[in-house]
């Protein structure tokens, strides 16, 4: 059988229970679906090996025991920038924009990624389910995540529901496999993650999990009596901004940990830390961030419009990091960058909401490391 990672592949000894199939591809295998004519008319994006090594990635176990796919590709900014995104307000133009989001999104499912990391927020859903029924992947390969935004948990309870059967309705299915709350909107967050226990119970949803909670927001939580814990929390997690304690903690409570911003937004591939490792390796930054990642237990989502990029973010399973090669990223997070995080969390949280602006019900005191 063809091994995809090594044997010792997670030196995060806290994620080793959650990973599976961290050996050979007989563990968990996704079988591609036969792919529809028009799908087969596009070019050849990738070798058969490298696509079937991504459609048959390692997973992590969620609490209810769903395989949750080790790498996603995220649609953040990917055909269109949210009105509130820093791109959009400094008025600057990308890549992103120049090609749509289902053509990028076809692409990705072309190379192998079966894991698609969608959102209210990002505006683009439609885009992606249109990608999805012309690529001709079956719903049950897939796994699907996205995320209610602020002003919709802001609403309450109606306008959570209305928001999910929208999702529903432009991703073309009957249900999501994780669905999470974006930011812990101050005095609103609680009640709509209640709303999402419902809909699990209805069916609609496979499993909640929160984004951007700080372990004090998860804290709220218990305290306010829910019924199922969050499957997952996705925040900011690479080499830069590397915040051990809250992390050790979320795993500690079994929440599994996705990682946006792997990356960096591309912002790092100069940096000589990474640089040497990866030549070491005969690897890209750009591979190296995303072995940190997955070597760690943490889910990688990497994002790009480009297909080379696609396909170049994904081969990080067939190298390991050593144990000093690992120490030295995870010592690149500076004081600075803890502190920014800080003053991010106490924008977002109340971000595009009727206290947009304010620091009220902001917590001022959070675990930031």
């Amino acid at each position: 059988s063809t091994r995809f990672l090594p044997s010792v592949a997670f030196v995060n000894s806290s994620s080793l229970s959650n990973i599976v199939s961290v050996g050979v591809s007989s563990t968990t295998t996704r079988t591609p679906s036969s792919s529809s004519s028009s799908t087969t008319t596009r070019r050849n994006m990738s070798s058969s090996t490298d696509k079937q090594t991504l459609i048959s990635c390692p997973t992590l176990s969620l609490r209810d025991g769903t395989s949750h796919p080790a790498i996603g590709f995220g649609t953040y900014k990917v055909g269109f920038i949210p009105a509130s995104a820093s791109a959009a307000v400094e008025g600057t133009t990308t890549d992103e924009q120049l090609r749509t989001a289902a053509e990028c999104v076809r692409d990705a499912l072309d190379v192998g990624y079966r894991f698609l990391e969608c959102a209210e927020f990002y505006g683009n859903e439609a885009e992606v389910g249109k990608a999805i029924k012309e690529s001709g992947v079956k719903r049950e390969e897939l796994f699907l995540c996205s995320k209610v935004w602020t002003t919709t948990i802001e609403k309450g309870d109606a306008a959570v529901r209305e928001r999910l059967e929208k999702t529903l309705a432009d991703l073309g299915t009957d249900y999501i496999d994780l669905y999470l709350i974006h930011w812990p909107v101050p005095g609103k967050h609680v009640d709509a993650y209640k709303t999402l226990e419902q809909l699990q119970k209805e069916g609609k949803i496979r499993n909640i999990g929160v984004s951007n909670y700080a372990v004090e927001d998860y804290k709220e939580l218990l305290d306010a009596g829910i019924t199922s814990k969050p499957a997952v929390n996705q925040i900011e997690i690479n080499p830069f901004l590397y915040r051990k304690n809250t992390i050790n903690y979320f795993e500690s409570e079994g929440v599994v940990m996705q990682s946006y911003r792997s990356l960096r937004d591309g912002k790092a591939m100069d940096h000589p830390t990474l640089k040497k490792i990866g030549e070491s390796h005969g690897k890209s930054p750009a591979q190296v961030l995303g072995r940190w990642c997955v070597q760690h237990g943490f889910v990688y989502m990497p994002k790009s419009v480009k297909v080379e990029r696609m396909m170049e973010n994904a081969q990080v399973f067939d190298f390991e990091l050593s144990e000093k090669e690992m120490e030295q990223l995870d010592g690149l997070t500076t004081p600075e960058a803890f502190a920014a995080f800080e003053a991010l969390y106490r924008k977002c949280v109340n971000r595009d909401t009727s206290k947009d602006g304010t620091m009220d019900g902001v917590k001022m005191d959070i675990t930031i490391d």
